[in-house]
């Protein structure tokens, strides 16, 4: 099979949810494929299945966590954010490699920065409690050199206002400055939910 067959029959078991529980096995063979396209989509993949059904996701695991140390940015990407989908539908399948996945809020590439946010996002809204020593990770991504990054970093302050305004209220006063003044809309925009969320007005 080519690789282009193999990323469209991919892409159809997207869409059969219901053939999702069989195909693990499957699917965990394909992260030794060649193909970094092909890993990428597969570790995607494994990550909305976690999402769903997390008993059925444990034993790959630490499959996916490697590619975290790729040097392929994409592999990079897709995996935390595999691990971030996981670790929403049950934290302890990743609580392992948690602390370890915070040194890609400085990674290199601003895909990897802003996949990292999305992944504490989604472990966030279920386990709100361990980021309460991590806020300055957040704060400085606030402050990204990356549009894309920054229009982001403040959602991560939205998710856990809504659950912990504690932890957000140390950083009213930047988010306040972001919502009135950031040349970015987005972030201005971003900045205010964030401030809402939490009750701090």
């Amino acid at each position: 099979m080519t690789e282009s067959e193999l990323y469209k029959e991919l892409g159809k078991l997207t869409k059969e949810k219901e053939n999702w529980p069989e195909s693990v096995p499957y699917l965990s063979t394909l992260l030794t494929h060649e193909s970094t396209k092909i890993k990428a989509k597969t570790i995607w993949m494994l990550g909305e299945i976690g999402l769903v059904y997390p008993h059925l996701i444990q034993d790959v695991v630490p499959s996916i966590y490697t590619f975290c140390k790729s040097t392929e940015p994409l592999l990079r990407e897709r995996a935390v954010n595999a691990l971030g989908r996981i670790g929403r539908g049950c934290f302890s399948n990743i609580e392992m490699y948690w602390k370890d996945l915070f040194c890609l809020a400085s990674d290199v590439e601003p895909k990897v920065r802003l996949s990292f946010i999305w992944a504490s996002e989604n472990i966030a809204t279920k386990t709100p409690e361990i980021y309460a020593e991590h806020m300055p990770v957040f704060a400085k991504l606030l402050k990204d050199e990356d549009d894309k990054v920054r229009m982001e970093a403040p959602e991560i302050f939205r998710v856990l206002g809504k659950r912990r305004p504690e932890f957000v209220c140390p950083y009213l006063p930047e988010l306040k400055k972001l919502s009135e003044t950031d040349e970015n809309r987005v972030v201005r925009i971003h900045a205010s939910g964030a401030i809402r969320a939490a009750g701090l007005f």
